[in-house]
C-alpha cells in the first residue's frame, strides 16, 4: 500500500490493512485451537469468537468504504508470530493441558488485538471520522469480552489441573 507515510490518513490506512490481515490470522488460529481443545465448553469458546471475527472484519471492511480506501491487506507478523508459538506450544503440551495452553494463545492474541483497535480508535477521533471510530469501538469491546471469557474459562482449566 504505501513505502512511506506522509500524512496520518496513510498512516491509518497501513495500520487498518494490517488490522484486517490480524483478524485474519486470528481467525485461523481460532479454527486451529478449536482443533485442538480438549473439552466442548472450550471448542465452543472458539467457535463463537470465530463468529465475532467474522463481524469485525466486515466492521473493517465497512471502514474501509467509509475512508474510500482501496481494502487491501499488509503483513501482521506479530499475529502470525502469536498463531506460531501458541501451535508450538500445544504440539509440545499433554493433551490433559492443551485446553490451558489453547487459552492462553488466544489470551495473548486477544491483549495484541486490544491494543491495535485502542490506537486506531484514538486516530479515528482525531481524524474526527465517528463512524469508524464507532465501529472500531465496537471490535475493542467485543475483544475485551472474549478476553474476559477466555480468562475465566483459563481459570477454570487451570484450578481443574493444580487438582
Amino acid at each position: 500500500m504505501f513505502e512511506h507515510f506522509n500524512t496520518p490518513q496513510e498512516l491509518f490506512g497501513y495500520q487498518l490493512a494490517t488490522t484486517m490481515t490480524m483478524e485474519n490470522d486470528s481467525l485461523d488460529m481460532l479454527k486451529e485451537l478449536e482443533g485442538a481443545a480438549q473439552a466442548d465448553e472450550i471448542k465452543k469458546l472458539f467457535a463463537h469468537h470465530q463468529d465475532e471475527t467474522r463481524q469485525q472484519i466486515a466492521n473493517l471492511e465497512r471502514i474501509f468504504e467509509l475512508l474510500d480506501i482501496e481494502k487491501n491487506a499488509e503483513p501482521s507478523p506479530t499475529t502470525k508470530g502469536l498463531a506460531k508459538e501458541g501451535s508450538s506450544m500445544i504440539g509440545k503440551t499433554d493433551p490433559k493441558l492443551v485446553d490451558s495452553v489453547a487459552l492462553s494463545a488466544a489470551l495473548g492474541t486477544e491483549h495484541y488485538e486490544m491494543s491495535v483497535y485502542e490506537s486506531l480508535i484514538t486516530m479515528a477521533e482525531a481524524m474526527g471520522a465517528a463512524e469508524v471510530q464507532e465501529l472500531l469501538q465496537e471490535n475493542l469491546q467485543q475483544e475485551q469480552h472474549t478476553a474476559d471469557e477466555l480468562n475465566a474459562a483459563a481459570k477454570k482449566c487451570a484450578a481443574k489441573a493444580i487438582v
